[in-house]
């Protein structure tokens, strides 16, 4: 029976490294040749790294990211690479090159640019125009990327119409939590309509607020899942792809012979020169269905996209505030996971609201992740802040100013050991707080990165107690979960003196920020009209804060930042 041993090289690539990628590339490559593969497949721009933004408006480096393209071609000798790019010829085009023996044999050009959510290729690319096909040991590979393979009756239709036997999917597709489901029901499904093969490889890593997870995949021609690569880690996902079943599926298929009459215009096909025949005797052991874990999977998601933007930045060490409580809990048990505990170091900041089970808390969770602690009261600072504005607030009552005072004292402090020590601060709010602005701007929004910004606060519960049934223990106080949640910035606070109830906050938050709901659709659901109103009213009037944030992991459909773009000044209000 004749096979086309498959490799999908699932790689970390950085924005700009070019030299880093090609390296990595390189690596993937004399895998691939040992594992006797036949075709092996790089994500969506792994050369110059997704999404390289405005950096695709230097012609330097645009040129430098085909030049990396030339210098991998005699890596190929004995096999085919297909690996993604930035071309040039009359425009820009989002492209994958294929690399045959040693040669550069084709290239192919994106189709479908997505323009929506995180994406802004139409920004930057021209579409490509016609399809193309390599044969390479007898098989028929058709080449796509990424959002090619989301339209139905798009480019893979017309590949699978000119008698694909594989189609290699090349992937930039960032995280979010469950999206896995949505994507394999996808290739399920184009697999068997057009009975052919698919094999879809997925970038891996942090790059700013996105994560990709990886998660590559072959489908078999009637929709069965072949092989499954781990997520959130670089893996060479290697699957022999047996040729004959393949023709067998389009035998029994009749949907497919009435689709191949009139033959899809504008294919190119490329017959690509013999190469050695592979070792018939290696053999190569697929791994099952990975299994899946939508807590597990958000949780590696914030470790890595953590990890990662802090290394690729040129740091080693963290610094964050640990108020007891379970945000900073949370975010530290991230850090620690991300980083090493030795990287990581705790502060205490307390000050004259701050409970003597605040600190022990935080004393508790430093001890059980192994992370440095420190302890610097904000006392001093704060009393003299007050003496200073005292003669201007004179007849005036306390009010925000004066809690948001103690916790810009605890920013100032924290950059402080930022700046002195070259730690990078973590900020610890989460999405509820950042979404009704629940925070101090210059104060607990000081950082730069917001490991949890994309994290609501029902959440960020959930998270904390998978993590602690993690093997090991528990490292989350079991107070700093069960407490009510308090600001402590002054007596008896609590933050449901100023917001709903978690569950209810962020069931509105989710449909107003992440869908886009009316204030009557939400009441529609059962939650209270003025409660309602307040929230929508709380978040649009925080946009000027959120612009301020810093960078966070996305993990949710729709993420503030890139992902949600709204005008700061508007006078657009839901009623």
């Amino acid at each position: 029976m004749s096979i086309l041993r498959t490799g999908l090289a699932q790689m970390n690539a950085t924005v700009g490294a070019l030299d880093e990628n090609v390296a990595a590339i390189r690596r993937q490559l004399a895998a691939a040749r040992a594992a006797g593969v036949d075709v092996v497949a790089f994500p969506e721009l792994a050369v110059c790294g997704y999404p390289p933004e405005d950096l695709l408006l230097k012609t330097s480096f645009v040129a430098a990211n085909r030049d990396a393209v030339e210098s991998l071609a005699p890596d190929t000798a004995g096999m085919t690479a297909v690996i993604g790019f930035v071309d040039r010829q009359f425009d820009l085009f989002n492209a994958a090159a294929v690399l045959h023996n040693g040669e550069w044999i084709a290239t192919y050009h994106k189709q479908r640019l997505p323009n929506y959510g995180v994406f802004d290729e139409l920004r930057y690319f021209k579409p490509g125009r016609g399809e193309l096909m390599v044969c390479t040991r007898g098989a028929w590979v058709g080449i796509s990327v990424c959002e090619d393979i989301w339209v139905p009756g798009g480019p893979v239709s017309r590949l699978a119409r000119a008698g694909a036997d594989v189609i290699v999917n090349i992937n930039a597709s960032p995280f979010e939590r469950g999206k896995w489901r949505q994507r394999q029901r996808m290739l399920a499904t184009r697999a068997s309509d057009h009975a052919v093969v698919i094999a879809y490889v997925n970038l891996v890593g942090g790059q700013d607020e996105l994560v990709f997870d990886g998660n590559s995949v072959v489908f078999g021609a009637e929709g069965e899942l072949l092989a499954e690569a781990p997520a959130f880690r670089e893996e060479l996902l290697v699957c022999d792809v047996e040729l004959e079943q393949v023709f067998r599926a389009r035998l029994h298929d009749p949907r497919r012979r009435h689709a191949l009459r009139g033959e899809p215009a504008n294919v190119r096909r490329i017959q690509a020169d013999e190469v050695a025949p592979r070792d018939s005797a290696s053999a190569v052991s697929v791994p099952g269905p990975v299994p899946h874990d939508d807590l597990a999977e958000v949780y590696e998601a914030l470790v890595l996209g953590t990890r990662d933007y802090i290394r690729k930045n040129g740091f080693t060490k963290v610094v964050l505030g640990l108020s007891g409580g379970i945000d900073s809990a949370l975010v530290a048990a991230i850090a620690a996971d991300a980083l090493g505990p030795e990287n990581v170091t705790g502060v205490k900041l307390p000050g004259r609201y701050s409970s003597e089970g605040s600190r022990t808390d935080a004393e508790e969770l430093a001890g059980r992740l192994g992370i440095g602690i420190l302890e610097l009261g904000i006392e001093p600072l704060f009393t003299a802040a007050l003496e200073v504005l005292a003669p201007t607030f004179d007849g005036t009552a306390p009010d925000l100013t004066e809690e948001n005072l103690q916790a810009r004292a605890r920013g100032m402090l924290l950059m402080a050991l930022s700046n002195k020590f070259g730690w990078l601060l973590l900020a610890t709010g989460n999405k509820s707080e950042l979404a009704t602005g629940y925070s101090t701007l210059y104060g607990d929004m000081a950082g730069g990165f917001a490991p949890i910004k994309d994290v609501s606060k029902t959440l960020v519960y959930e998270l904390s107690r998978w993590r602690n049934d993690q093997p090991g223990g528990p490292v989350i106080p079991e107070d700093s979960i069960t407490k009510p949640p308090s600001a402590e910035l002054r007596p008896d606070q609590t933050d449901q003196d100023s917001l709903p109830e978690y569950d209810v906050l962020d069931g509105i938050l989710e449909r107003y920020v992440e869908q886009d709901w009316s204030l009557p659709e939400i009441v529609a659901e059962g939650y209270d009209a003025d409660t309602v109103a307040r929230v929508l009213r709380m978040v649009d009037l925080n946009e000027y804060k959120r612009r301020q944030a810093a960078p966070g992991v996305k993990v949710t459909p729709r993420a503030f930042g890139r992902d949600r773009r709204l005008p700061i000044t508007s006078g657009y209000r839901e009623r």
